[in-house]
């Protein structure tokens, strides 16, 4: 069938809220990815303005120094002598050009260093010259010198003595400056940021991936436990549910006296009742919003009465109980020892011979099932009371229910071999005292 028309199939709760997780994850890291870059992209735009602002600060300097050198001659004339001799114009390299009279854009050089430490091309110099003259501010460009280094050259438009305001500028002085520690550390710096981007942003996954999980830690534990209330009820009322069939087609049939079948539907009805009740009220237990309903109780009767109302057949229950009381949830505890009853009349046998199960309830509050079955299977021995642990035969839900029994009371529920070859189940559980 092609891919268009297949049905994709629809995912189970636990899936929709795993999918949920992840997008909450990818949501959490793509707006911290947002907001990473954009500082990121700050700090290196700011660091790259910041260095050439501060370059551009100290050629100014050089500039302003330079200028207040220049002189005119007799004549009116731009005199540059007294600032070369004063402090040379080799390095750092320092231009003089002036305006042609009569004219608004050609410019001359009238001082070149003669000895430069740094060489730019003479276009570049020209070009920074002109637009501080046009400008009539500083201009600033980064370039590159005749050997190929990385440079900045700053011009500084001038005036003459004597000019009044509203003048233009007669010509600028151009100086150089290398670039290379300045771009290094730039890099480096830029390097850094986008590293540690990165590195803040796979953190920032990583948290956000902790923080998704807490969040649908209930939800995913709410799944869990309404799955394990709906195949524990599926588990107990299966039981009862097959009596029900079974006992309506005998009725069918006639084979059955009608009295006996309604006393036996409404035993039927009243153990399905409280089988009922006992798994709303584990449900509550299970999700906090209820407690066990703890009392004193005789578990020694309470075992004789659960063994009275199990469907025997040809099975031999012995019942050896010392008078015992305990503090506990009188249907739950029921549960709990009709199911190790129960594990016992199925488990506890070899096939077509009946089951041989002795109880016996001790005055410490302990209730121990033995039977003369093959023993307890090697390969579930070790997780006996997990959910859907069987040793064949049942959906393996007893043991755990018995074990959660346990548990919940402050008790605990062990396995080990008997004396007759078979299993023992020892449930204890808190007395009075």
């Amino acid at each position: 069938m092609p891919a268009r028309f297949r049905r994709s199939r629809p995912l189970t709760p636990t899936a929709r809220v795993r999918r949920l997780r992840r997008r909450i994850t990818t949501l959490f890291a793509l707006t911290s990815a947002v907001g990473l870059v954009a500082m990121a992209v700050l700090a290196i735009r700011s660091d790259d303005a910041r260095w050439r602002e501060q370059l551009d600060r100290t050629m100014d300097a050089d500039t302003s120094w330079a200028m207040g050198l220049l002189e005119t001659d007799e004549s009116g004339r731009l005199d540059t002598r007294v600032m070369a001799d004063t402090m040379g114009t080799g390095c750092p390299p320092l231009t003089v050009l002036s305006l042609t009279p009569g004219t608004d854009t050609d410019l001359v050089v009238d001082r070149a260093p003669p000895r430069p430490c740094l060489s730019a091309r003479p276009a570049d110099i020209r070009q920074a010259a002109a637009v501080a003259v046009r400008d009539e501010a500083a201009s600033a460009f980064d370039r590159r010198t005749t050997h190929g280094e990385p440079v900045r050259v700053f011009a500084l438009p001038f005036y003459w003595p004597d000019a009044v305001e509203g003048d233009r500028p007669q010509g600028a002085i151009v100086t150089l400056s290398k670039t290379s520690s300045q771009g290094a550390d730039h890099r480096r710096l830029t390097w850094l940021v986008s590293g540690g981007c990165v590195a803040l942003m796979c953190l920032s996954a990583a948290v956000g991936h902790v923080l998704s999980g807490r969040a649908v830690r209930p939800a995913l534990a709410a799944l869990d436990q309404q799955e394990a209330f709906l195949a524990d009820a599926a588990h107990d009322l299966r039981t009862p549910a097959a009596s029900l069939h079974t006992l309506s087609e005998t009725a069918l049939r006639g084979e059955t006296d009608s009295t006996e079948v309604l006393r036996r539907t409404l035993s039927l009805a009243q153990g399905m009742g409280r089988l009922v009740d006992g798994l709303l009220t584990r449900a509550r237990l299970m999700s906090g919003t209820a407690t066990l309903a703890r009392e004193p109780l005789r578990l020694d009767q309470l075992v004789e009465d659960t063994v009275a109302d199990a469907p025997l057949g040809e099975h031999r229950v012995a019942v050896r109980a010392e008078e015992a009381i305990v503090v506990a949830d009188p249907d739950l505890v029921r549960r709990a020892v009709g199911n190790l009853l129960g594990n016992a009349l199925v488990h506890g046998h070899a096939p077509g011979v009946p089951a041989d199960v002795r109880i016996t309830v001790a005055r410490d509050g302990t209730v121990t099932v033995d039977d003369a079955g093959p023993g307890l299977p090697p390969q579930v021995a070790g997780a006996l009371f997990e959910r859907f642990r069987s040793g064949g035969g049942s959906t393996g839900l007893g043991l755990s229910i018995a074990s959660w029994v346990a548990h919940a009371h402050g008790g605990s529920l062990t396995a080990a071999a008997g004396e007759r070859g078979g299993a023992r189940f020892t449930l204890r559980l808190p007395t009075s005292a």
